[in-house]
């Protein structure tokens, strides 16, 4: 059976409460109760030393023939015997009634306690050291507590001759149903204002739950303009809200990423494409016998089919990197050694414009990297400073190392990149208008290539560029130990 949150918040919290002041109840019953056993014990004791002290210095009539009789003791209020050294009742009170005797229940015949009995008692023997006492004691038939004050009672030498012996029957459930009425009512008015407090938490914090499943549901069907209120005063569920409101700004990014990247790739597939249709459709109309002009038609589609070919592949390193597939050799690799070689590579393209390549490597920086994949990065980043390199100038290429990283930057002399262009350079298919566009060869993927390279193999690119001072991207990977090292 399924319940809401609200039902369970108020059912959980309802069986939290009851047990809780259950037991608050138990304990505050149990100290009650000791406090109120105190309190009468004190009070009685003081009454049993008040009416020893005033009885001082008197003499007793002879003990009466009735012994005593505990159950006396059960009936509602105070009674009081004074009892001489040997148990005998000297003083029955009150002697103030009309026939001067006690009415008892009807079970005083078959429950008496003699004289040999009664002074064997704790509170009695207490009492006839000189030393009032009390004590509690069931008594049957009915089974009521009763409690007991014994206090001698001094003749005029200084002597015992006498105790005064004072009972009070207690209540059965511990406390006067008065005092138990009182913490009921209060008990019930304590559960009705916890229901209600416990209604409007649970509903406090149902409301923005329930606003963040609503937004959930609506997202799942498509509709990302979703926000939820993060108001709630309650941290945990303002930061949900929050993360909420994060989560769907992410995927409102990401949507228009994707959108983006999908026309992007549109458009990028379409020009290529686009020739290839055109060449194949002049072939047909009969180029196909021109030995002479078919030529740089073929010659055409043939680049812009290696165009394509190279936008695929890219997209599909792209691709794999995002999904963490990509495959990658790692082993201990000499970064300088591999940026000479790269430099090396290229130094016949460079040379076609007049420019030069300058390496430094300040010493052996050892990289744990794919060899392979990390080229593919320094061939992007050199063939980048080719392309917006002036004719003539110097392309440098330095590593060096510095604490636990070992670091390749890549300077060009070329226009430089604006600052407002810099944090998007490495997105794809993004150029800036001013030194990236189409005609100088790139589909804008090429950074991004290399940025994933890196960070798949634990590094970090960069770039620092100014207008007129040209470019300069720098890579730090973490270094290894020793490059002979063998896998």
């Amino acid at each position: 059976m399924h319940h809401s949150l609200w039902t369970r918040l108020f059912i959980n919290g309802l069986i939290i409460i009851l047990l809780g002041m259950g037991l608050a109840g138990i304990l505050f019953w149990h100290a009650a109760e000791r406090l109120y056993i105190e309190t009468q014990t004190e009070n009685l004791l003081a009454q049993a030393r008040l009416t020893a002290a005033a009885l001082q210095g008197q003499s007793f009539p002879p003990a009466p023939v009735d012994p005593y009789l505990q159950t006396t003791n059960t009936l509602p209020g105070l009674h009081t015997r004074l009892l001489g050294t040997e148990g005998a009742v000297l003083i029955e009170f009150p002697l103030a009634l009309e026939d001067a005797t006690v009415q008892v229940p009807g079970v005083e015949n078959n429950s008496s306690v003699t004289p040999e009995e009664l002074l064997q008692r704790p509170e009695i023997i207490a009492a006839r050291e000189g030393q009032a006492s009390s004590a509690i004691r069931m008594v049957v038939p009915g089974n009521r507590r009763v409690l007991y004050a014994a206090a001698p009672v001094y003749d005029g030498q200084g002597n015992i001759n006498g105790l005064v012996y004072l009972a009070v029957p207690l209540p059965g459930g511990g406390l006067p149903a008065g005092f138990l009425y009182q913490l009921l009512g209060a008990g019930a008015m304590a559960v009705a204002l916890a229901l209600l407090a416990g209604s409007l938490l649970a509903r406090r914090i149902t409301t923005p739950v329930s606003a963040i499943t609503q937004g959930a549901t609506a997202v799942s069907g498509g509709d990302l303009n979703q926000q939820v209120p993060v108001q709630s005063g309650i941290t945990e569920l303002d930061d949900l809200g929050q993360g909420f409101n994060q989560m769907i700004d992410s995927l409102k990014q990401s949507d228009r990423v994707q959108n983006a990247f999908v026309a992007d790739v549109a458009h990028e597939l379409r020009t290529p494409l686009t020739v290839i249709k055109g060449t194949i459709e002049t072939l047909e109309d009969g180029a196909m016998d021109d030995i002479k002009g078919r030529g740089p038609l073929l010659t055409s589609m043939q680049r812009e089919t290696d165009r394509l070919i190279r936008m695929v592949n890219d997209l599909l390193v792209l691709t794999r990197a995002d999904a963490g597939m990509l495959k990658l050799v790692l082993k201990p690799l000499d970064l300088g050694d591999l940026a000479k070689q790269r430099c090396e590579h290229l130094v016949s393209l460079a040379a076609r414009r007049g420019v030069s390549f300058r390496t430094q490597v300040e010493k052996t920086s050892c990289v744990m990297a794919d060899e392979d994949r990390m080229a593919q990065v320094l061939d992007n980043l050199l063939d980048n400073a080719l392309r917006f390199s002036p004719d003539g100038a110097v392309v440098t290429m330095e590593v060096s190392q510095h604490g636990e990283n070992a670091w390749c930057s890549v300077h060009d002399d070329g226009p430089g990149i604006p600052k407002k262009h810099l944090p998007f350079i490495f997105e794809r298919f993004y150029r800036a208008e001013s030194s990236r566009n189409r005609q100088s060869g790139g589909a804008g993927l090429g950074l991004a290539i290399a940025r994933a390279l890196v960070q798949v193999q634990g590094g970090n690119i960069s770039v620092e560029s100014l207008p007129g001072q040209g470019t300069t991207f720098l890579i730090s990977l973490p270094t290894k130990t020793d490059c002979h090292e063998v896998d």
